[in-house]
């Protein structure tokens, strides 16, 4: 029996927020738990998700956008919702799991030049960075 951690990231489309928040569990958590990322739907992996994450030496290129339901046999320990849609309208999972909910923005919805638009991925990005900091923080790191 393995005492690692299932953490699942939710979002509505599995491509931007969620994509970002997997990419730095995977980083800070490494062997301390399994992360997954899905959507309620699926939009395919955001080429700008991947770019500002490379810029921050995550590489999530090799990422898939998974449906929620390809995950139901997964005994989550944590589901993370990432946007308000996912969080109104996420399946109900076992109660076994912690539930926790974070809306950031959705940078794939932001407007104006190729350069305004990637700054809004690179805030974002550096929200959800300090989210996974945070959440690795409180539920993985020992108490001294």
């Amino acid at each position: 029996m393995s005492d690692k951690k299932n953490v699942l990231v939710l979002c509505t489309g599995n491509s931007c927020r969620s994509q970002l928040l997997h990419g730095y569990l995977n980083q800070l958590l490494g062997d301390a738990a399994n992360v997954y990322s899905a959507g309620v739907e699926t939009h395919g992996l955001n080429p700008q998700a991947v770019q500002v994450m490379r810029e921050d030496g995550v590489d999530i290129s090799h990422h898939t956008s998974n449906h929620v339901d390809e995950y139901a046999h997964v005994p989550f320990d944590y589901v993370l919702t990432v946007c308000d849609h996912a969080n109104e309208v996420c399946p109900v999972f076992p109660s076994t799991a912690r539930k926790l909910h974070h809306n950031f923005p959705d940078p794939a919805k932001a407007t104006g030049t190729e350069e305004e638009v990637l700054q809004q991925f690179r805030a974002v990005r550096d929200q959800v960075k300090a989210y996974a900091q945070e959440f690795v923080q409180r539920e993985f790191v020992p108490a001294e």
